[in-house]
């Protein structure tokens, strides 16, 4: 029970790798608020949790729209009476390489992946620094960190995460909030059963341990970064990548 009787938000809690989180940090004791624009998604999630004996509640949140994300945090301070850690997990892919990519695409990536990201934690960090305590977990990639064919704007999105979660450690850390960075590798998700099965050979012999990764591996790296284990742990970005980018 690492996080008992703490207060999370998860962005894209209704599969992948948020709902392994959204799971996992209601087993260690945290109440969840399960944000996903995929009401259906989002409310199994709940339901699984609440199953199990666990609190957890759904708000379908569209992370781009500012309004709609302070409006949002407002109910769950309502709902919970306060926010002790966020996990900037929602995101989505519009590959294409640059040359075909169309500026809607770059935009879409651009909105979610990037400003989601700056509205939430815009949105949270006035609680936690009322009362000086808060763990912010942004979902990266080993993409921001050493670019991708065909994703100049998912690239972008999530090197612009590592650059935000630096700044952010160095302007909240003095008001007690840990603001950290989680970059996954190859990882088994929904938007991986579309890939070919020869793709996904040629990624897993990629990485040195052989295989894709799960998403309780991510999820246990939320967990660490949202634990009293990670007190002094602040602007990381931890590679969860089985070696990837070594």
């Amino acid at each position: 029970m690492r996080l008992k009787e703490q207060v999370s938000i998860i962005t894209g809690g209704g599969s992948g790798l948020g709902k392994e989180a959204s799971l996992l940090f209601a087993q260690e004791g945290s109440a969840i608020a399960v944000w996903d624009i995929n009401q259906e998604q989002g409310e199994e999630t709940v339901q699984q949790i609440r199953e199990k004996g666990g609190r957890a509640k759904f708000y379908k949140v569209d992370v781009g729209e500012d309004g709609l994300v302070q409006e949002s945090v407002e109910q769950v301070i309502q709902d919970f009476g306060k926010v002790d850690i966020l996990i900037n997990n929602a995101g989505i892919t519009r590959d294409a390489m640059l040359h075909k990519m169309t500026t809607q695409q770059w935009n879409q990536v651009i909105r979610i992946n990037l400003s989601g990201v700056f509205h939430c934690t815009h949105a949270v960090v006035p609680y936690m620094r009322e009362k000086e305590y808060g763990r912010i977990i942004n979902t990266s990639s080993v993409v921001g960190v050493y670019g991708n064919m065909g994703q100049t704007n998912y690239a972008a999105a999530k090197s612009g995460v590592i650059a935000m979660t630096k700044t952010w450690a160095k302007e909240l850390g003095p008001k007690g909030i840990n603001v950290n960075a989680v970059a996954p590798g190859f990882i088994k998700t929904p938007m991986t059963e579309a890939v070919p099965e020869k793709i996904l050979q040629m990624m897993e012999s990629k990485v040195p341990l052989k295989r894709l990764g799960e998403a309780k591996d991510i999820a246990n790296a939320y967990l660490f970064l949202a634990s009293p284990e990670s007190a002094y742990v602040n602007g990381c970005v931890l590679n969860v990548d089985g070696g990837l980018v070594l």
